[in-house]
């Protein structure tokens, strides 16, 4: 399992705008480098990404949830 935390504070968006789709769901395949969602900081976008390709177990953080440094996003399973 690999964890995929935040780099920095903000807001994350599993969206890229709120009329879009996710950028991926939970038990979608996702390759290393894939962008996993969006972290606002003040109205700067910052892309956070799957560190390793695997299947996305699950976020650990809400759309739209404050996150911080070192904060767990999400869990990917690799493969």
């Amino acid at each position: 399992m690999a964890e995929i935390q935040s780099p920095l504070p903000g807001v994350f968006y599993r969206r890229p705008s709120p009329d879009k789709d996710p950028f991926v769901q939970d038990g979608e395949r996702v390759e290393a480098g894939q962008v996993i969602g969006l972290i606002e900081v003040m109205k700067q976008f910052s892309e956070v990404q799957a560190e390793s390709a695997g299947t996305l177990e699950g976020f650990r953080i809400d759309d739209g949830d404050m996150v911080h440094p070192g904060d767990v996003i999400a869990v990917v399973a690799e493969s």
